[in-house]
């Protein structure tokens, strides 16, 4: 099969129903996506798929075919993405950090969908979940890249 991912179409050789997250680090070595729960409840496996956020642990490899993946790998290539990292750094967003990719692509697709998100918009947008409670510093990031 063969996938665009970061703009680099992969050809993998792997089973139809395989999760996209296995896909990427397994077979790819694109480690940034990182496993949580594998039931699509973290969002530690976020990715985006035509700019949608996804949660890559449940979307299997046959149904991203033809789509456009983006993984944290190639975040900072979107400048959007940029905004997003560089605020998350100067707000010094993470703890153990585990959480941090797949919260990077939810706030870099609600910024991208909604430019200027209200608070409640970004609490209703950012769903994915910290262990470290840092949700505070993950607000003030996304309200600081809407503002870059």
């Amino acid at each position: 099969m063969e996938l665009n991912i970061n703009g680099i179409r992969q050809e993998v050789d792997i089973e139809a129903d395989t999760p996209l997250l296995w896909a990427l680090r397994d077979t790819l070595g694109m480690t940034g996506t990182k496993y949580g729960c594998g039931v699509a409840q973290c969002g530690a496996c976020t990715v985006l798929v035509d700019g949608q956020p996804t949660r890559s642990c449940v979307t299997t490899v046959d149904t991203v075919v033809g789509t456009q993946i983006t993984t944290i790998e190639a975040i900072t290539d979107d400048p959007v993405g940029r905004k997003v990292v560089e605020a998350w750094v100067v707000n010094q967003v993470p703890q153990c950090g585990y959480c941090q990719s797949g919260q990077v692509m939810a706030a870099t697709a609600l910024l991208k969908e909604t430019p200027q998100p209200t608070d409640d918009g970004i609490a209703a947008a950012m769903v994915n979940l910290c262990r470290c409670g840092t949700y505070n510093a993950i607000a003030a990031a996304v309200r600081d890249a809407a503002q870059a």
